[in-house]
């Protein structure tokens, strides 16, 4: 039987509209956001950008690829990308109406068709990231080439050229690691949703949510409302616990987890809830060296079928 709050709430989500899940514990509300995926647009369907495209769609992000090339922006070359676009790149820049929430690979094969991209990209609403591929002569040149023709230097400077963070990437597969790491760094340092209030993970697995929503049987609600130390996941994140002792998402894994699986099994049925104070130094894996220690509080509430 579908559960109609979070029905509700993955609904608003597959719409591409944030969601909120409230809860009071002990009088103090507690705001779980769920955002809507990102969007990547990546400009250009070559071996950096399959291997981009790759890292990305698992970093949840929503992926769209365009080339002018048939043999490069096909759906059989990127089965993992929601839109994938043959056209010219300013026609595709047109047509995807690039947003201020978007990010934006160039990784076109050439000083020309990254020109055609930066101009049409400059010419509308600037995206949250903007990266282009590119030695250090090319890239110069061309953004001075930009800048002679009036465009603004603000944004010039903005451009994350070249791509990706200094890590020595020599292979497609390296680079595409340094840009995905550049794209994560923009993204916590600016996040979507800022909101003081709201607890910190507001990342779009929607596995335990779908569940919550459609799954069959019992079901438990794990939430962690605050951490402390080094724990291996942030405040917001969120856990799925079925009458199997299955889980749907995840708290981090290890025993803290494994307890609050135990605990949510336990209230299934009772229509009661509970607020766990997990501590991962006592973990037995702090004896064999383990990164990962501090405290955790999850709460457990028992949603029904």
């Amino acid at each position: 039987m579908a559960n109609h709050e979070f029905s509700a709430l993955l609904a608003q989500v597959a719409r591409g509209e944030s969601a909120v899940l409230t809860r009071t514990v002990g009088g103090e509300t507690y705001t779980r956001r769920f955002v809507p995926r990102e969007r990547l647009i990546l400009l250009g369907g070559g071996h950096v950008s399959l291997a981009l495209a790759r890292v990305a769609a698992a970093l949840d992000f929503s992926v769209v690829v365009a080339d002018d090339r048939a043999e490069f922006a096909n759906r059989e070359r990127f089965p993992m990308a929601e839109r994938v676009l043959c056209d010219g790149f300013a026609a595709a820049i047109a047509a995807l109406d690039v947003r201020a929430g978007d990010y934006v690979c160039i990784l076109t094969r050439g000083h020309r068709w990254d020109g055609e991209c930066l101009r049409a990209l400059l010419s509308g609403a600037e995206p949250r990231y903007l990266g282009m591929i590119g030695s250090k002569r090319r890239v110069a040149g061309l953004l001075g080439a930009l800048r002679d023709e009036g465009f603004d230097a603000g944004c010039l400077a903005r451009v994350h050229a070249p791509i990706g963070l200094m890590i020595g990437a020599v292979t497609p597969e390296e680079i595409a690691v340094s840009i995905a790491a550049q794209l994560i760094e923009c993204r916590r340092a600016s996040p979507a949703v800022p909101d003081a209030a709201a607890l910190a993970q507001t990342n779009a697995d929607l596995s335990p949510l779908r569940f919550l929503a459609e799954g069959a049987g019992k079901k438990a609600l794990c939430l962690v409302l605050s951490t402390k130390g080094s724990t291996p996941v942030k405040s917001g994140a969120l856990m799925a616990v079925d009458g199997l002792g299955r889980g749907y998402g995840t708290i981090g894994g290890g025993c803290g987890e494994a307890e609050a699986m135990r605990r949510a099994r336990a209230l299934l049925g009772t229509g009661k809830t509970a607020v766990l104070e997990l501590d991962m130094t006592a973990d037995a894996a702090a004896e064999d060296g383990l990164t990962c220690g501090g405290t955790m509080t999850v709460y457990v509430e028992d949603v029904g079928e």
